[in-house]
């Protein structure tokens, strides 16, 4: 019987995960991106070299392969050429092609929340740093910048006062990739924001999720996320009212079967706020984290989907403990010399994945291509957790020279 072939968009480390699950499956895996020498290459069946944005070369691609499904796990620029060749081929597809390029554009996707009803942050978006200034903003202070269609926090600047709008609409130009960057208020948070992943389908939540999304305020980039922990520190009702608002949403956009990531956060005024929703996993392992966490496996799952076999059961469960995953990073560049874990944290620690050695250059946290790796936690209560990660400094070192 012939294999089924997945081709995968990318080769960053979070796609081998991805990889096993489809080899346990008995499929073909292809990865393909510009990068020869990025790891996911070399556990995939085979490797091509073609960008990832360039939808026609990669649908070109596509059919020569006769692939069976394509997906773009944590790999955010490839999510729209992964569904506009779903939608060429006939392949299996997340949604609409329309729909995905809605939710992977933040102003669009702004756009869409206000059309629709729902919490939204007041935005603008601008085709330069000059069209920027030469209109008024009518935001009130603090505002956040950032690219219309970058992951990863790259190019994301909170920005205090209107002097230092500039350098930051940029930096932002630096990582657009369609050349659009918006400037939108900054929703001051209750609690911990969330980011963590979910699953839908024939376009109904069957599974979703939220985290305590942590920053690491001596980092070189303070908004490039440090932690996640689960639960989340949202309210049953709280979470309750955003899985609701999540459905209406996805109805709306007519989506199908697929694995989100999903950013959230509960506004000091009280009112949920839907801020990101890519139909692709998260980076920073989120979903092996939830696997770890509840037991349910949302990797398989839509590795499954990608080429239409049944993604099996995928429901809701709780979490079986206190859960959080550390993103291992160095407060400068330098040359990497050692991890160091105190003992009375030792019992705490499921898994360390380091992804350097002694000797190996690392760069300042700026964006979350600069993790060196992460550290996998389990605790028995949220106390401990808590405790845990306020002295994260105390316990936890990462040498560098």
């Amino acid at each position: 019987m012939k294999k089924k072939k997945l081709l995968l968009l990318g080769g960053l480390r979070y796609l081998l995960p991805v990889i096993e699950a489809a080899h346990k499956q008995g499929y073909y895996v292809i990865t393909c991106d510009y990068l020869p020498d990025n790891i996911a290459h070399k556990y995939s069946d085979e490797y091509c070299n073609v960008s990832i944005v360039d939808k026609d070369a990669v649908l070109a691609l596509a059919r020569k392969l006769q692939i069976n499904g394509i997906m773009s796990f944590a790999v955010d620029p490839g999510v729209i050429t992964a569904a506009y060749v779903q939608e060429q081929m006939g392949l299996p597809a997340f949604g609409p092609y329309e729909s995905v390029c809605i939710l992977q554009n933040k102003d669009r996707f702004r756009d869409f929340l206000a059309q629709n009803g729902f919490n939204v942050p007041k935005a603008k978006s601008f085709a330069s740093v000059e069209e920027a200034f030469s209109r008024s903003l009518e935001l009130s202070w603090p505002v956040i910048v950032k690219p219309t269609d970058a992951a990863g926090s790259k190019g994301v600047t909170r920005v205090d006062y209107h002097e230092d709008l500039k350098q930051a609409l940029e930096y932002a130009f630096e990582y657009s990739i369609s050349g659009r960057v918006i400037v939108e208020e900054f929703i001051e948070k209750e609690g911990c924001s969330s980011d963590t992943d979910s699953f839908s389908i024939d376009g109904k939540l069957k599974f979703v999720s939220f985290s305590a999304q942590r920053f690491d305020d001596n980092a070189a980039n303070p908004y490039t996320p440090a932690a996640y922990s689960w639960p989340s520190t949202f309210t049953l009702e709280q979470e309750t009212e955003l899985t609701s608002e999540l459905q209406r949403l996805l109805k709306l956009l007519g989506m199908n079967t697929s694995i989100y990531n999903i950013e959230t956060r509960i506004g000091q005024n009280g009112k949920p706020y839907i801020m990101e929703v890519s139909p692709r996993g998260g980076g920073n392992r989120l979903a092996e984290m939830l696997r770890y966490a509840t037991g349910v496996d949302l990797i398989t799952a839509c590795v499954r989907a990608a080429v239409g076999d049944d993604p099996g059961i995928v429901e809701q469960r709780p979490y079986v403990g206190h859960w959080a995953e550390l993103v291992l990073h160095a407060d400068y560049g330098g040359k990497f010399v050692n991890l160091e874990i105190a003992d009375d944290y030792q019992s705490h620690v499921v898994e360390t994945d380091l992804w350097v050695s002694k000797g190996d250059e690392v760069r300042a946290f700026v964006g979350a291509n600069d993790a060196i790796g992460t550290l996998v936690l389990r605790f028995d209560s949220d106390e401990e957790l808590n405790i845990a990660l306020s002295k994260q400094r105390e316990w936890l070192k990462v040498r560098v020279e």
